[in-house]
């Protein structure tokens, strides 16, 4: 797209001008032009947002205003400037006194961004005094302000804490109070939020824009959530593979979108909008049913918890004692019925994953019990174990991780057949090439390594891998978070195919409720340990009982989208 895209006229100078901007690797394989004719500008107060999936060059971009490229990285083309003054070319010295003071980063990750062994003020003050804001005593006071401002309470005493003492909304905090330590004419936040759960994440987003709102501050916001974008920002760019497709205003592009790439990505979006995914077979889901899903049938549910509850010991202080107990869980009960999703949310710190382990047998509950057909389950050898892991099996949230990365695709999704002893290497074979096909991806795919593999294509392997045993029940933990919304909405549809095809039940640990919409046909919601509401995933969200589930569900973002902004 070579039009030049305003986010405001012409009459001043724009915090931010780029023109024209192209960016090249150099790989093994010859240059890569990653970025290719971006044009736009950014004045002072507006948020602009940047969306596109992953490898659509909207990271790259900002990697460049900001002249921290990797080494194999460049702008081979075109014109970046901040305030009037040309950054492309400018040398790491000239750029130095430009960061923190004229413009600043707010990371992704926090806890990968905050060093761990310094205390959370000891970072503030070395921003301030590496920025030349502040100097001497006033150093000191000035990050317990900042800190204080980015909505931390009893910032005095916080301020010594290091960032694992933290929550991740803290962190983010954090971050954003080191960002605009120096009251940065431009701040660039790339997914600031999209590790954390949506009240956290509208907390955040809302002290961010409180405090660039105060200091006049341009932000470029770069998401894949097109409902924060819709909700957060004055302007939108669309990227694709490198190209800026579509721009302007973000409600105008976001209602009237006028490219088909645009299209695609609003469609692939969860919203509140939403309705639940079905598969090409059709799968009847009885949502008559609105009280309970311990109310779906009189069969016996294929699993069920009943009075569960786990106490972590508090930890230990030194000599004089410990901590408190940890009630992570507090008398929860509920079904799972068999061929069906039961979702299970609620924000971070609810139980929610420790309800998840115990039901996996990863974790011992302090009291209650775990019912398999009817029956408690009870692992008191290996002969037991083996049985169990059959029947259920989890699929993580990071499949950067959850991967061995010195097991090619094959080893991988052959490792539970060998460790159960499936077969004969021949018919191990078979079963691998055969999940290959359910997951949609081809046989030549089973000699690469997770190194040489896309988010999504991870993904897929996991959810092979989980089903080499043919579990009954698949147990999603954050799934889908780490995934971009075509990827994410592409392994919604394939779960919920192969829900269909394979008669698999699914529970879905999530705390993005956008998302429970498509995939669940009942939803319990967890606050502090407890179950507070459960029900057919329809009334839960029409006609909410409890004020923390219609909290939960006025802070999906979007809502400006849907209903359009308030008066």
């Amino acid at each position: 797209m070579a039009d030049t895209f305003v986010t405001a006229d012409d009459s001043g100078t724009p915090v931010l001008r780029v023109r024209d901007l192209e960016v090249t690797f150099t790989t093994d394989a010859g240059p890569v032009v990653a970025v290719r004719d971006v044009s736009f500008d950014i004045e002072a107060g507006r948020t602009l947002a940047v969306v596109g999936e992953s490898g659509s060059g909207k990271s790259t971009i900002a990697a460049a205003v900001l002249g921290l490229l990797p080494p194999n990285g460049s702008i081979t083309k075109g014109s970046v400037m901040i305030n009037g003054t040309e950054v492309v070319g400018l040398s790491r010295r000239r750029l130095q006194p430009l960061r923190g003071r004229v413009m600043a980063l707010v990371p992704q990750d926090p806890m990968s961004n905050l060093n761990p062994t310094a205390t959370i003020g000891r970072q503030l003050t070395e921003t301030l005094e590496d920025t030349g804001t502040t100097k001497g005593r006033e150093t000191g006071k000035r990050a317990v302000d900042l800190l204080a401002e980015a909505g931390i309470s009893d910032a005095a005493d916080r301020i010594n804490a290091y960032p694992h003492q933290f929550s991740g909304g803290m962190r983010q905090r954090a971050l954003i109070a080191i960002g605009l330590a120096a009251s940065p004419q431009l701040l660039v936040a790339d997914e600031p939020t999209s590790a954390l759960d949506v009240t956290v994440q509208q907390v955040v987003l809302d002290r961010m824009q409180e405090l660039t709102s105060k200091r006049g501050t341009a932000v470029m916001l770069i998401t894949h959530d097109l409902g924060l974008a819709a909700d957060r920002a004055s302007d939108l760019l669309v990227m694709y593979r490198g190209d800026l497709v579509e721009a302007g205003p973000a409600l105008q592009v976001l209602r009237n979108p006028e490219h088909e790439y645009t299209r695609r990505l609003l469609a692939a979006a969860p919203s509140l909008a939403s309705q639940r995914m079905r598969g090409t077979a059709g799968l009847q889901v009885a949502e008559a049913v609105t009280a309970s899903p311990d109310e779906t049938a009189a069969e016996t549910p294929l699993m069920a918890v009943r009075n569960l509850r786990k106490v972590f010991p508090g930890a230990r202080r030194g000599l004089f004692g410990r901590e408190p107990d940890v009630v992570a869980v507090d008398d929860v009960s509920f079904d799972i019925p068999r061929g069906h999703t039961v979702a299970i949310v609620g924000e971070s710190g609810s139980g929610k994953s420790t309800v998840a382990r115990m039901l996996l047998q990863l974790t011992e509950p302090t009291s209650g019990e775990v019912l398999l057909e009817g029956r408690p389950v009870a692992i008191s050898g290996q002969a037991e174990e083996i049985a169990f892991r059959r029947r259920i099996q989890p699929i993580f949230q990071d499949p950067y991780s959850s991967l061995d990365p010195l097991y090619t695709v094959f080893r991988t999704i052959e490792e539970p057949l060998r460790a159960h002893n499936y077969g004969d290497a021949t018919q191990r074979s078979e079963r691998v090439y055969e999940l290959l096909d359910h997951v949609a991806l081809p046989k030549s795919m089973a000699s690469r390594y997770p190194a040489e593999l896309s988010g999504g294509q991870r993904q897929r392997i996991a959810i092979a891998r989980a089903l080499a045993l043919r579990p009954e029940i698949v147990v999603c933990d954050e799934a889908v978070s780490a995934l971009d919304v075509i990827v994410q909405d592409q392994i919604l549809r394939l779960l919920v195919e192969l829900q269909e095809q394979l008669g698999l039940t699914y529970v879905f640990i999530t705390h993005d409720l956008a998302v429970v919409r498509q995939i669940a046909d009942y939803t319990c919601v967890m606050e502090r340990g407890r179950l507070v509401e459960r029900g057919s995933t329809t009334a839960l969200f029409d006609t909410p009982e409890q004020p923390y589930t219609r909290r939960l569900l006025d802070a999906i973002p979007g809502r400006t989208l849907v209903t359009g902004p308030e008066d």
